[in-house]
């Protein structure tokens, strides 16, 4: 199994500290997506431009659709073929399209 890198006491903390950052806006994202301010479609429009939005799991994006748990959240990427670890920026054109149809109806 590789090691991790070997890093400075000031790079460590430098990632730690961009790592926290990402977690926070990360949060941010999935809130705004719950009170309705950003829709699914917008987020995924931003995956390709923005390294934050792309690296959000699939999963956890429907979770914090309103009025979708785990349970529906998994039988739509299922109905839609979409891996449970997929992550935005991965998602393809016909995936993305198909998930917005799925997420559409009631």
């Amino acid at each position: 199994m590789p090691q991790p890198p070997s890093l400075t006491p000031e790079q460590r903390k430098a990632a730690l500290e961009k790592a926290a950052k990402a977690r926070k806006e990360r949060a941010e994202i999935k809130d705004h997506l719950k009170a309705g301010r950003v829709t699914l479609a917008e987020l995924l429009g931003k995956a390709d431009k923005d390294d934050i939005v792309g690296k959000m799991k699939v999963l956890a994006v429907l979770e914090s659709l309103p009025g979708t748990g785990k349970v529906k959240a998994r039988r739509l990427m299922e109905q839609v073929g979409i891996s449970e670890t997929r992550r935005l920026q991965g998602l393809g054109a016909k995936q993305r399209d198909s998930l917005l149809e799925a997420v559409e109806r009631p």
